[in-house]
C-alpha cells in the first residue's frame, strides 16, 4: 500500500494558465497569468471544486504567488514584483506593500509568543505573531502583526536576491538565491549565514554515466531554486539532483541526503513526505508502462511523461512514484492527453494533506481545447499506513512514522506505539538483539508471561510459544507477510549503509519504487522504504538473516538477558505486593500458577505494576520466579540453592522433576519447605535416608526438618516421625524437644504415650524440668503415668523396672508441689504402695495416718522419723508431730506382734527438745527406768523454765514501782496568785511564763530561772 491515494481531478477545463494556487479552509484560490483570481469552493464529499467568484483584472500582469495572513484575514497577492494585501471576502480596499517593491517571493509564518505582562511578573500573555517576509532585489522586507496590529516594518540589505524562501521558525528564514546558492537569514539579528554543502553527487555517476544526461537532454526549462520547510528546525534545499536538510545554523542537520535521478522541477512537503516533480525521461518505462529508475542493463527507454516521486523526509528514501496520466477509477473519464507539464503549486496549510497540483498539456492546441486540470493528492490515513508497516513487519519504520505524528491526528497513537514497540522488540529478539528487546519490555511494563513465552519450553514451560506465534501473541497480525517477518533493521544501521560510496547510492536507486505496485527484486511502492529500516530489499534482508551464522552462545546470552529482566521485575512486583500486605510466605495459601490457563496468563494487562490488582500481581510474581528458577537451573545451577532458601513464588510442579533429574535434592527440599509442601519434603528425605548406613546420617535430616515445623503441621509431624521412632527412639525424641518451635504439649504427650509411656514420661519430665511447666495438668499426668508404669511392671513381675519407676514416683510426689495429691491418692490401692500413700496423706495434711503407714505397714522407723523432721515447725500445727509418732510407738492403734518401746526410746533420746516433757513422761510405760530416759530427763531439767518465772516477777515489781513514783510526782502542784512575787527579781508573776524549781517548788519568771538556779547552788552570803 502506498502512502498516497492516486490523484483525483477536482477541476478540469481551466483555460487560463494558472501561475499560483492557495488553499485556505474550504476555498481554493487560483491566480492566472492574466492577473485574474478564481475562487472555488472545495466540496469534500464529492472531491470537486465549485466556482464561486472570479476577480478579473485583480492585477495587470500574472499573479506569481498567493498567501494568507490570518491575523488580518487578508490574501497576499504577489504580482508585478509588488505584494498587495486584499481583505477577505470583499477584497477592498487593497493595501500595496510599498516597501517591498521589486519583490520576487514571500513567506508567511504565524506563531504564539508568551510575552511577560510587566516587569517582574511571572505571568505571561499569549500573543499571536504573524510575520510576512518579502524577498526583494538584494533586500528583504519584514512585515509583522501582533494580535492583528501592524508593527514597524524592518528592512535589510542582502548580497543577492532571494527567489524562494521558507521559514524555519519565527526568527530564521531560509533563502534561495539561485539553484546552488542558499542562506539562512536571522530576523532578530538581520544577518545571513551562507549554506555550504558537500559537492552534489552527479546524476551521471557509476552505472548511469552518460545515460541520464542523454535522457534528460533538452527536457524542461532552466532549473529554478527549490526549497521547502520540513519542521521548526529543518528545511530542505535542492542542489542539482540532491536534497540537503539544513538547520538554523546553516549547517546540515543530517548526514543523509535525498537523491533524485535528475534535478526535480518542483518540490512540496506533506509531513513527513517530500513530493517532487521529475521531468520526462528521468525514469525508465517498464513493460506495463510504469516508470522506474534507469538501469545499466537495459536500453534507455524512458518515460515520456513527468513523474511525481514521493520520498520520506525521515529516511530520505523514495516510497511511492506516480506517473502521468494518473490511474483513475473505471467510472472516471480517462485523460486524453498524455504529454503534460505538472507543477506542485501548493499544499494545504501546516504541510498537511491534501496537496493540489496542476497538469497542463504541452501542446498548445490541446491547451486550447482541454485546458488545464487541477488534481488533488490525498494521503491515506495514518492508521492505514502504520498498519501496513506492521503487517509487513517493518516495526522500526512504523515507530519512526508514529514519532512524527501529533496525537490529535492519530487519537490512538500512544496505544499503537506501545504495541508496535513490543512487536519491534520481538523482532529484535528474533535477530539476537536480546538486550535491546529486554530494555523495551521493561520500559513498556509488558506482561512477563509474554516475555517468557519467547523462550523454549525448558525455560518457559507450558508458556512456551513457537516463533511463528510470537507476533500474534504480542498483538501483531495473525498472518504477517512471510517475506517481511525478518526484515527488521534499525534506522541507524540503514543510515550508516546509506552514507557509503556512490555504489551504495546506485544500489539504492535501482530499488526506486514504481507508481503502480511492488515488483520484488526491482522496485517498491509501499512503506518498506519510508524509513531507513527498509533501505535493503526484503529478500536481501531475509536471505542475510538466514545466512547469518548465529553465535553458539545465543541461548546463554538470551537467558542471561532474561535474568536481567526477571531480576528487575522481581523486587518491583514484591514491593507492589507488599503494599497490599501480600508476601511470598503466603504463596501456599493462594492458587497455584498451574491452576490458571495459559490464555488467562497471556491476557494479563500490559500496565504499570501499581495499576494491577492483587490477583494479577500474584500471577506476575509466580511467572517471574518460576522463569528465574528455570533459567538458573539451566545456566547457573549454583544459584538455585539461594533462590530456594528464600521465600519465592516459584511453581513447584514446573521445576521439581528437573531438580530430581539433576539430583538437586537439597534444593528441592528447601523449595518444598518454602511452599509448605512438607509431606513431599519428608517423603523425599525418607527416600534419601535409605542410601545411608550411619544411623545419625540416616535420621538427622528428617529430624531437623520436623523440628522446624510449627503446631499447624502437628498431624504431619506425628505421621512422619513414626518411622523415626521405629529406627531410634532416643533420636526421634529430639523432634519434640526443639527450641525452634513450641508444639502443643498435651497432643504431643498423648501421641508419645501411644508409642511408649516411657517416652511420654520423658517428655513430661522435659516439660517440667526444662520448660518449667507449673500447671497441675502435666504434673498430675506425670504422676499418674509413673503409677501406671509401676503397676504395669508389677504385673509383668519386672522388679527392676518396677523399682526404678516407683522410685521416680516417690521422688516426684515428695519434691513437687504442683500436682493434686487427692486425685492421685484415689488411684492407689490400699493393699500396696504404702510409701506413696504415706507421702500423699502427708500432702493432704493427714500426718497421723501417714505415720501409721510408715510405722505399722512399712515398719520403717527412720523414714517415719525423717517424715517428722521434714514437716516439723515450732509454733505451727505440726509442732507436736514427734509426740504423735511417740504415741504411735507407745500407744499402737493396731495389734502388733512386737513392742515398739525401743524405737520410742531412740526417738526420745534424739528429739527430746521437740517433745513435751510432761506428756512424754506420761506416755512412758511404768517399767521404763530413769536410766533408760536419763538424757531426756537431764535435758528437761536444764530447760530455762525457772529463770523465766523469776525474771517475769522482777519485771512486774519494777513496773509497779515506777508507776507508783509517777503517781506521786503527778500529785505535786504550785499555786500562782496575783500577789505572788518572783524570788529572783521580786516582781509579781502575773500572767508571765513561769518556771518551777525542785525540790521545794519555788516559782520564778521563766527568764529568771537560770539566775535563780545558780543562786540556789551557790553558798549563802553572810
Amino acid at each position: 500500500m502506498a502512502p498516497f491515494h492516486p490523484p483525483n481531478v477536482i477541476l478540469s477545463g481551466f483555460k487560463e494558465r494558472a501561475e499560483a494556487l492557495h488553499v485556505q479552509g474550504d476555498r481554493l484560490y487560483i491566480g492566472s497569468a492574466t492577473g485574474n483570481l478564481h475562487i472555488y469552493a472545495l466540496d469534500e464529499p464529492s472531491n470537486t471544486a465549485v466556482l464561486l467568484e472570479t476577480r478579473k483584472g485583480l492585477s495587470r500582469k500574472a499573479i506569481d504567488q498567493l498567501g494568507y495572513v490570518k491575523d488580518i484575514n487578508s490574501l497576499v497577492v504577489l504580482s508585478e514584483t509588488l505584494p498587495t494585501l486584499y481583505p477577505l471576502p470583499s477584497f477592498t480596499p487593497p493595501t500595496p506593500l510599498s516597501k517591498a517593491r521589486g519583490a520576487l517571493s514571500f513567506a508567511v509564518h504565524s506563531s504564539v509568543h508568551n510575552d511577560a505582562e510587566g516587569f517582574g511578573k511571572a505571568s505571561a500573555i499569549p500573543t499571536m505573531v504573524t510575520q510576512l517576509v518579502v524577498g526583494c532585489r538584494r533586500k528583504v522586507a519584514i512585515y509583522t502583526w501582533k494580535d492583528g496590529e501592524a508593527q514597524e516594518v524592518k528592512e535589510s540589505i542582502l548580497p543577492h536576491s532571494p527567489r524562494a524562501m521558507a521559514f524555519l521558525d519565527h526568527d530564521n528564514v531560509c533563502f534561495a538565491y539561485s539553484p546552488s546558492e542558499y542562506a539562512v537569514f536571522s530576523i532578530s539579528k538581520l544577518t545571513t549565514l551562507d549554506i555550504s554543502t558537500p559537492m552534489p553527487v552527479s546524476a551521471s555517476m557509476g552505472a548511469f554515466s552518460g545515460l541520464t544526461g542523454y535522457m534528460t537532454l533538452g527536457l524542461g526549462a532552466k532549473a529554478k531554486p527549490n526549497l521547502v520547510r520540513l519542521s521548526d528546525i529543518e528545511a530542505l534545499i535542492v542542489k542539482d539532483n540532491q536534497g540537503f536538510i539544513i538547520g538554523a545554523e546553516a549547517r546540515q542537520t543530517r548526514t543523509s541526503t535525498i537523491n533524485w535521478p535528475s534535478p526535480p522541477e518542483e518540490i512540496a512537503f506533506v509531513s513527513p513526505y517530500v513530493l517532487s516533480v521529475l521531468p520526462p525521461g528521468a525514469l525508465q518505462a517498464t513493460e506495463t508502462g510504469s516508470p522506474t529508475l534507469p538501469s545499466s542493463n537495459s536500453l534507455p527507454t524512458t518515460s515520456p511523461t513527468p513523474v511525481i516521486q514521493i520520498t520520506s523526509s525521515i529516511s530520505t528514501l523514495p516510497v511511492q512514484t506516480l506517473a502521468f496520466p494518473f490511474p483513475q477509477p473505471s467510472s472516471a473519464p480517462a485523460s486524453t492527453t498524455a504529454t503534460c507539464s505538472i507543477r506542485l503549486m501548493t499544499p494545504s496549510p501546516s504541510a498537511k494533506s491534501p496537496l493540489y497540483l496542476i497538469a497542463t498539456p504541452t501542446d498548445r492546441t490541446a491547451v486550447g481545447i482541454e485546458g488545464s486540470s487541477i488534481w488533488q493528492l490525498s494521503m491515506r490515513s495514518w492508521g492505514e499506513q502504520v498498519d501496513e508497516l506492521v503487517q509487513r513487519g517493518a516495526y522500526a519504520d512504523a515507530l519512526s512514522l508514529l514519532d512524527t505524528l501529533d496525537p490529535a491526528i492519530l487519537h490512538d497513537k500512544e496505544q499503537r506505539q506501545i504495541r508496535i514497540r513490543a512487536l519491534n522488540a520481538v523482532a529484535q529478539f528474533r535477530l539476537g538483539k536480546f538486550d535491546d528487546a529486554i530494555n523495551t519490555f521493561l520500559e513498556l511494563d509488558l506482561n512477563p508471561a509474554k516475555v517468557v513465552a519467547l523462550y523454549p519450553e525448558r525455560v518457559a514451560g507450558r508458556l512456551a510459544v513457537s516463533p511463528d506465534e510470537w507476533i500474534p501473541l504480542f498483538g501483531g497480525p495473525v498472518n504477517p507477510k512471510a517475506e517481511d517477518t525478518m526484515s527488521t533493521k534499525s534506522s541507524e544501521t540503514s543510515k550508516e549503509d546509506k552514507e557509503g560510496s556512490g555504489e551504495k547510492l546506485a544500489d539504492a536507486l535501482e530499488r526506486s519504487p514504481s507508481p503502480t505496485g511492488s515488483v520484488r527484486g526491482r522496485m517498491k511502492t509501499s512503506f518498506g522504504s519510508l524509513l531507513p529500516s527498509a533501505s535493503k530489499d526484503d529478500d536481501t534482508v531475509s536471505l542475510s538473516g538466514r545466512k547469518k551464522q548465529r553465535p553458539t552462545d545465543d541461548f546463554s546470552r538470551s537467558v542471561e538477558t532474561l535474568w536481567r529482566y526477571l531480576t528487575d521485575r522481581r523486587p518491583k512486583v514484591a514491593g507492589a505486593l507488599a503494599a497490599v500486605n501480600i508476601t511470598p510466605a503466603q504463596s501456599h495459601k493462594l492458587p497455584f500458577l498451574s491452576e490458571t490457563s495459559t490464555q488467562d496468563l497471556f491476557a494479563l494487562p500490559n500496565i504499570p505494576l501499581s495499576s494491577l490488582t492483587p490477583e494479577q500481581l500474584i500471577r506476575f510474581a509466580q511467572i517471574v520466579d518460576t522463569a528465574l528458577f528455570k533459567s538458573y537451573l539451566i545456566i547457573r545451577p549454583a544459584l538455585v540453592g539461594p533462590l530456594c532458601r528464600v521465600a519465592n513464588w516459584c511453581e513447584v510442579s514446573e521445576v521439581e522433576e528437573e531438580l530430581r533429574v539433576r539430583e538437586k535434592f537439597a534444593e528441592l527440599v528447601f523449595l518444598y519447605n518454602g511452599k509448605k509442601m512438607h509431606a513431599k519434603a519428608l517423603d523425599l528425605l525418607r527416600h534419601l535416608s535409605e542410601t545411608e548406613t550411619d544411623i545419625r546420617d540416616k535420621l538427622q535430616p528428617s529430624i531437623s526438618y520436623l523440628q522446624k515445623l510449627g503446631p499447624e503441621y502437628l498431624d504431619q509431624i506425628f505421621e512422619s516421625s513414626r518411622w523415626i521412632f521405629q529406627q531410634d527412639r532416643n533420636m526421634a525424641f529430639e523432634i519434640f524437644t526443639s527450641d525452634d518451635v513450641e508444639l502443643p504439649h498435651a497432643p504431643v504427650a498423648d501421641y508419645l504415650e501411644k508409642i511408649d509411656p516411657q517416652i511420654s514420661a520423658r517428655y513430661l519430665e522435659y516439660l517440667i524440668e526444662e520448660k518449667e511447666e507449673h500447671g497441675s495438668i502435666f504434673h498430675d499426668r506425670l504422676a499418674e503415668l509413673y503409677l501406671k508404669m509401676t503397676l504395669t511392671a508389677k504385673k509383668r513381675k519386672d522388679e527392676n523396672a518396677q523399682a526404678s519407676v516407683y522410685s521416680k514416683l516417690l521422688h516426684f510426689i515428695n519434691t513437687t508441689n504442683y500436682y493434686r495429691p487427692d486425685r492421685l491418692y484415689g488411684l492407689l490401692s490400699s493393699e500396696d504402695l504404702f510409701e506413696a500413700r504415706a507421702i500423699l496423706l502427708g500432702r493432704m495434711g493427714r500426718h497421723e495416718h501417714a505415720l501409721e503407714l510408715y510405722v505399722y505397714k512399712l515398719q520403717d522407723y527412720l523414714k517415719a522419723e525423717e517424715y517428722c523432721k521434714r514437716i516439723y515447725q515450732s509454733g505451727s500445727p505440726t509442732h507436736g508431730i514427734f509426740l504423735t509418732l511417740l504415741k504411735l510407738y507407745l500407744r499402737p492403734t493396731v495389734k502388733l506382734s512386737q513392742s515398739l518401746l525401743q524405737p520410742a526410746l531412740e526417738l526420745i533420746g534424739r528429739h527430746s527438745p521437740r517433745l513435751d516433757p510432761v506428756e512424754t513422761l506420761q506416755l512412758l510405760p511404768p517399767l521404763v527406768t530413769a536410766r533408760d530416759v536419763r538424757p531426756f530427763l537431764q535435758e528437761a531439767l536444764r530447760a530455762p523454765i525457772f529463770g523465766s518465772h523469776v525474771s517475769r516477777e522482777i519485771h512486774k515489781a519494777r513496773n509497779e514501782q515506777i508507776a507508783q513514783k509517777l503517781m506521786f510526782l503527778e500529785a505535786r502542784r504550785v499555786k500562782v496568785t496575783d500577789s505572788r512575787i518572783c524570788p529572783q527579781c521580786h516582781k509579781r508573776l502575773g500572767n508571765s511564763v513561769i518556771a518551777v524549781h525542785a525540790p521545794r517548788g519555788e516559782v520564778t519568771h521563766y527568764q529568771c530561772r537560770e539566775a535563780f538556779a545558780r543562786r540556789l547552788t551557790e553558798p549563802k552570803r553572810r
